[in-house]
């Protein structure tokens, strides 16, 4: 299988990364994308994948930088010819989501608009999703893959549902961790997978610093408890991904961000601070994913 990292940033506008996305190709040509923040959809197409050749897209959560690139995903899809629905699986929510977006919601002119002309009569379907809310559990299974889902600690549950994911297919074990702080649900969809995908948001020195001045929301994992998931779950290695813009030279985010990331912490360099902090716990292989990086497993 081919694993296409599409965006590997956070929630901030970021010049040199997309917002939470990967894309997961079998040998067999199917195609399975891992949330939809923004620039999913260019992305795709950068890496010479159509998007309307995605069938199933899954959304851990409903924070705005996993699911803001959906709608254009899934008109550019109508647009491209697609002819069949996409099956999208997410949390409570999602249909609610969904629903609010084409036909019937923000979209409702462009439905109109494009809806008159005979070809997009033709692949109406591709404009009408079909939603699935999942449960922890067995969530989806085709010829291909099998992908289990359980709740993941990023959220209150009564505010925003927030999966973790292990999919299986191909002879390979690969688990997502959408955003979580760590907990024992993760660990063991990590259970001795081939590859770990899991959100490292800030570095320790990072988290340090929002401490002390009381900022931001701290439902994500830091560099050493990422460590630690892995060497608890045996996984066999490990890229970390959604950065938080400590890495960013952006004049913009720096002055934008000054409080929760004050400019003379910032930077590249920041990314040796994650792996030394990683490497405490776990000496396995390790990624730090950018946009566009490609993993054959």
């Amino acid at each position: 299988m081919k694993i296409t990292m599409l965006g590997t940033g956070a929630a901030l506008p970021d010049p040199e990364r997309g917002q939470s996305a990967i894309l997961i190709s079998t040998d067999s040509g199917r195609h399975y994308l891992l949330d939809c923040g923004e620039g999913a959809t260019r992305q795709m197409v950068r890496a010479n994948i159509n998007p309307a050749d995605v069938g199933v897209v899954l959304l851990t959560h409903l924070h705005h930088d996993h699911i803001s690139d959906f709608p254009y995903f899934v008109i550019s899809s109508w647009m491209l010819n697609r002819t069949d629905a996409p099956l999208v699986l997410g949390p409570r929510g999602t249909k609610r989501f969904v629903g609010h977006l084409f036909e019937d919601g923000a979209f409702h002119a462009d439905f109109l608009a494009r809806s008159s002309l005979q070809a997009r009569k033709d692949n109406i379907a591709a404009v009408r999703p079909e939603v699935r809310e999942m449960s922890p559990g067995l969530v989806y299974e085709d010829g291909d893959i099998r992908i289990t889902a359980n709740h993941v600690e990023h959220l209150p549950h009564h505010i925003c549902e927030c999966f973790g994911v292990r999919l299986e297919l191909e002879g390979k074990v690969l688990a997502f961790s959408g955003d979580t702080s760590p907990c024992d649900a993760m660990i063991e969809l990590a259970r001795d997978a081939d590859l770990l995908i899991h959100e490292c948001t800030f570095p320790e020195s990072i988290l340090a610093h929002r401490a002390r001045n009381g900022t931001g929301h701290h439902g994500h994992t830091s560099p050493v408890e990422l460590g630690l998931i892995a060497k608890q779950s045996n996984a066999k290695s490990v890229v970390a991904t959604h950065f938080g813009h400590f890495d960013t030279t952006s004049p913009v985010l720096r002055r934008a961000a000054s409080r929760h990331l004050p400019a003379d912490l910032t930077g590249p360099h920041l990314m040796d601070e994650v792996v030394a902090d990683i490497r405490k716990n776990y000496q396995g292989p390790l990624r730090l994913a950018h946009d566009l990086m490609r993993i054959d497993l």
